[in-house]
């Protein structure tokens, strides 16, 4: 975002207004902590009305996020939700980069706002074109660590409260993957000692993110490494889970997160993906890490109706479980030369 964007957006910022806040649907760390933190600091400007409205419902091990009592959910209160973003001046969407990523029946409430000012702030690839204000970094890790800078760059970091660092800290170690993955810098490490330094108690965030386990996700996580295929020819591996699987563990949403990590943690594997069978929407839930260089953002985009980042994507197929899985495993002859290089 350039220095005159900047200075456009401080003084609509001075001037009273709806602001409507929007994460993506399935909302995970990152999209809660931008959207919560954001939330948090225009609300601390008395001048506006702020509301933050959320696709649907978001994972268990989210649900002590400071303020995450005030989101509304489109799916569950959607009169008030259509009302709100009807009468929104200033519409902040933050982690994605299409409206699409809402849903259909959100997205076309948003763009029946056409008096409304939209500002982007994300970072991955592909940025639509819809937001008057966007601010973009695909080689930044996480939406939060871009909320910071963007910040920093209004001048506002004075601002930032514990609770809204607590925030902030979440979508960072999570969209990380606690610091591992290669976009993790020098200045994400500079910007998580400055929340640290505020009064966060990071200790406590990840023992609230990553060791709140059911017993129920426990075994479903055994389900997922027995339903584990390693195709060393490829230096790849994937796992299925079917609906049945699910439901037989009393499956919530969350519960599946970070299983994909499961085949890429195998020895020599730079190439890993799970399909999670949803007979409700009629698809298979795809998602696709790798290590290296090999990019799933353009496999993702190219063969299952997805994208993201280079290493880390999502998609879908509209196949049966075990077709989406048969057709994965041909499509790897394709791209041999690259993982196995």
């Amino acid at each position: 975002m350039i220095e005159q964007e900047i200075a456009a957006l401080k003084e609509l910022l001075k001037q009273k207004q709806q602001i409507v806040i929007v994460p993506h649907r399935n909302p995970d760390g990152d999209a809660l902590g931008s959207t919560l933190a954001l939330y948090q600091f225009l609300k601390q400007e008395e001048l506006h009305q702020v509301h933050l409205i959320s696709p649907n419902n978001y994972p268990e091990f989210l649900q002590w996020m400071p303020y995450q009592e005030e989101i509304i959910q489109f799916h569950k209160d959607t009169e008030k939700a259509k009302a709100l973003i009807k009468e929104a001046t200033l519409i902040f969407t933050l982690d994605f980069n299409n409206l699409s990523r809402v849903g259909h029946d959100m997205q076309y409430v948003l763009q029946g706002n056409k008096k409304a000012t939209f500002v982007m702030i994300d970072h991955h690839q592909e940025p639509a074109n819809y937001a008057k204000y966007t601010y973009s970094d695909t080689s930044i890790g996480s939406t939060c660590q871009l909320l910071y800078m963007w910040l920093n760059q209004l001048g506002e970091t004075s601002k930032i409260t514990k609770d809204m660092a607590t925030c902030l800290y979440t979508g960072i170690v999570t969209d990380s993957g606690s610091f591992r993955f290669p976009s993790t810098s020098s200045l994400t490490h500079q910007i998580v000692a400055n929340l640290i330094d505020l009064g966060i108690d990071n200790a406590a965030i990840h023992n609230a993110i990553y060791d709140q386990n059911s017993e129920d996700r426990l075994r479903l996580q055994g389900v997922a490494l027995q339903n584990l295929k390693v195709l060393p020819e490829y230096n790849t591996a994937y796992i299925t889970l079917s609906e049945e699987e699910l439901k037989a563990n009393n499956f919530k949403k969350g519960d599946t997160e970070g299983f994909v990590n499961f085949g890429l943690s195998v020895k020599g594997i730079i190439f890993a993906a799970i399909f999670i069978e949803n007979k409700d929407d009629g698809i298979i839930k795809i998602s696709l890490r790798s290590k290296g260089d090999f990019n799933v953002n353009e496999f993702s985009r190219a063969h299952f109706q997805g994208g993201g980042h280079n290493n880390a994507a999502g998609g879908k197929s509209d196949l049966s479980l075990d077709e989406t899985a048969k057709n994965f495993v041909k499509l790897l002859a394709d791209y041999k030369e690259q993982l196995t290089q």
